[in-house]
């Protein structure tokens, strides 16, 4: 048997440990030792292994071109998997993350340095929902079936493997990746208290849409209306082909639905502050018992779920639920891209008169023409130009 020699890669790494670049305290140093005859350094040489080099060479293999678009690790490092076990990310808080292995063991993990240091877009290296390969500490044998009221064994994240599919936005300029590896994302909107924002549901949509995973609206709290008001946004949801859910906790309308949707799918639960995202989880499985609060005066909601969590259902599959969101900046999307990603505007694309037609301002304009006759939804063209044009 002809094994393959790993490859050495010479891959970017993050630039945080070079020197000061404007030295202080003149004045001070002065005093105290006045000039010296040695002369500053007139030049500066910068070679493969200077201080301000961000090139390392790393033994592994390359991602591919979709993964370092996405912002992802550009290079995954050779590790020996028989001396590690694969397990999922569970929850990350800070430096530390605990990972379920396939046993149902839990692990209080630490990251790898070179995971920390490689050079990406991402803000952190590892999120909730990640599969990663993880080296105990010691012999690193807890008991099988040990729960998250357990106190979980120490490990170390050797290895991140490649994502699937990704849920993230844009934060300080660089990208917040919320979950991992998910089939479906749950956009919980409230009929009231908070109020309803569609345009929110529309920006996580289109992520949902480059990142390939199925979206389901869900418009929570219908209790408090008449739901014959929510029938024209729901139809225009419907009529592109997108599952509209209609629920209350309190009179459990929709639950049921909502459940089997849920079961044996890797599912996110992502919205506003406020619109009862924990509180449709523990209605439709009892035992999760997660932290609910009533929304503020300000009709804001309130954080109550403070970092992202993988949670097992008693029923099968898996949910993650999210911190409750003020604002979702999209990542990696630019303006022209926004378009496509409007299913019911883009069978009209290239009905326009001009071929780089914006659908804002140009005459003859086969969406400003569909619009005015009603074929399309009017709001959904506003949020289109307010995401395309940052209005």
């Amino acid at each position: 048997m002809i094994t393959m020699k790993p490859k050495k890669l010479r891959v970017d790494f993050r630039k945080n440990r070079t020197q000061r670049t404007r030295v202080g305290d003149w004045t001070r140093k002065f005093e105290e030792h006045g000039f010296t005859e040695e002369s500053e350094i007139a030049s500066e040489r910068i070679g493969g292994k200077s201080e301000l080099s961000r090139k390392r060479t790393v033994i592994g293999e390359l991602a591919d071109d979709a993964q370092r678009k996405g912002g992802d690790f550009a290079v995954l490092p050779e590790v020996n998997t028989e001396k590690l076990l694969a397990g999922r990310v569970l929850r990350v808080h800070g430096a530390s993350s605990v990972v379920q292995t396939q046993d149902g063991r839990l692990f209080h993990c630490v990251t790898r340095r070179i995971l920390k240091t490689l050079s990406t877009d991402q803000r952190q290296p590892v999120v909730a929902g990640d599969y990663v390969m993880i080296r105990p500490a010691g012999n690193g044998f807890a008991p099988q079936g040990e729960t998250a009221h357990n106190t979980p064994c120490d490990a170390m994240i050797e290895r991140v493997e490649p994502r699937k599919t990704t849920i993230a936005r844009t934060s300080k300029q660089r990208k917040h990746v919320i979950v991992a590896n998910a089939d479906q994302v749950l956009i919980i909107a409230s009929a009231a208290e908070p109020t309803l924002k569609p345009n929110l549901i529309d920006r996580m949509i289109l992520t949902a849409e480059q990142s390939g995973i199925r979206p389901i609206v869900c418009i929570n709290k219908i209790d408090l209306v008449e739901p014959a008001a929510l029938q024209p946004l729901v139809g225009v949801y419907a009529q592109m082909g997108y599952q509209v859910l209609l629920l209350s906790v309190e009179t459990g309308y929709g639950l049921e639905h909502l459940r089997r949707l849920l079961s044996d799918r890797s599912s996110v639960v992502s919205g506003q502050s406020g619109v009862g995202k924990s509180s449709l989880l523990n209605a439709v499985d009892p035992q999760l018992q997660l932290r609910v609060a009533e929304v503020g005066n300000a009709q804001k909601g309130r954080h109550t779920t403070t970092t992202a969590e993988l949670i097992q259902l008693s029923f099968g599959g898996y949910v993650v639920d999210t911190p409750g969101l003020r604002q979702f900046m999209l990542w990696d999307i630019i303006p022209e891209e926004v378009f496509g990603l409007f299913r019911d505007l883009r069978p009209y694309e290239n009905l326009c008169y001009f071929p780089d037609c914006t659908h804002s301002h140009e005459e003859d304009c086969a969406v400003k023409i569909a619009v005015g006759e009603g074929r399309l939804d009017l709001r959904r063209y506003e949020s289109y130009l307010g995401i395309r044009f940052g209005q």
